[in-house]
């Protein structure tokens, strides 16, 4: 069955793949989990917030874009950025914007979404208790929620924020639609250019397959650790 196939140009490709294409995916994957844990605390504190219309705005924005394919999102930024930075800017014309901070603002809005709901998560498992008692000790609401809830809560979330971090270095691969070069779209233009896309995919997937594997076997030995401290 592999009797046709030409593993060497999987091999002449290596440095390149991981030099540039790998190094590509896991910035991409570490800068939008940053960015996006941070804007989903935020959605998460608005949705939890007393203060009308927080709760709506943030309920709103949740709703509307984990309804969407993030595909489509995708489009949607890369179309939609350069006139947004026009108006700012009030230059006669779309400006183009760097497909990678197109990707990263792409992929930071649409991950904070369900960031926000492993927050929120795990705000509510915290007992009422504590809150209740960081008032009484005369502290205020942004007090109570940076020095007791959100330590508590990111803490307990760990696990689960970075089980939402393995899936988007999996959905990393789409930008692969804006012809920049990540681990995939590396791979699928050195397979089109020697007409070895299937020994390029086979490896790309052995790849994907290998680091998600490794990292959602560190996620569980971290989950059972956490658990046995509390």
């Amino acid at each position: 069955m592999f009797s046709n196939f030409d593993f060497q140009v999987v091999i002449d490709a290596l440095p390149y793949l991981f030099l540039q294409g790998m190094v590509f995916t896991l910035k991409l994957t570490i800068l939008a989990a940053i960015f996006g844990t941070l804007f989903g605390t935020v959605l998460a504190l608005m949705r939890l917030s007393g203060v009308w219309p927080l709760p709506q705005i943030a309920g709103a924005y949740v709703n509307f874009v984990r309804s969407l394919p993030l595909l489509l999102v995708i489009f949607w930024f890369f179309f939609l950025v350069p006139f947004i930075a026009q108006k700012i800017v009030g230059s006669p014309r779309p400006i183009p914007i760097d497909p990678f901070l197109t990707a990263l603002i792409t992929f930071s809005l649409f991950e904070a979404v369900f960031f926000s709901e492993i927050m929120r998560a795990g705000i509510q498992s915290l007992p009422k208790g504590q809150v209740a008692a960081g008032y009484a000790l005369g502290l205020t609401y942004s007090q109570v929620m940076r020095r007791i809830v959100l330590p508590q809560a990111f803490r307990n979330m760990l696990p689960v924020l970075l089980t939402q971090t393995i899936v988007l270095f999996q959905d990393t691969s789409l930008v692969y639609v804006l012809s920049l070069n990540d681990f995939l779209g590396i791979a699928g233009k050195i397979g089109q250019r020697d007409g070895r896309l299937t020994e390029m995919y086979i490896f790309a997937a052995l790849v994907y397959f290998l680091i998600s594997f490794a990292a959602s076997q560190a996620v569980r030995r971290l989950q059972a650790h956490t658990a046995i401290i509390r």
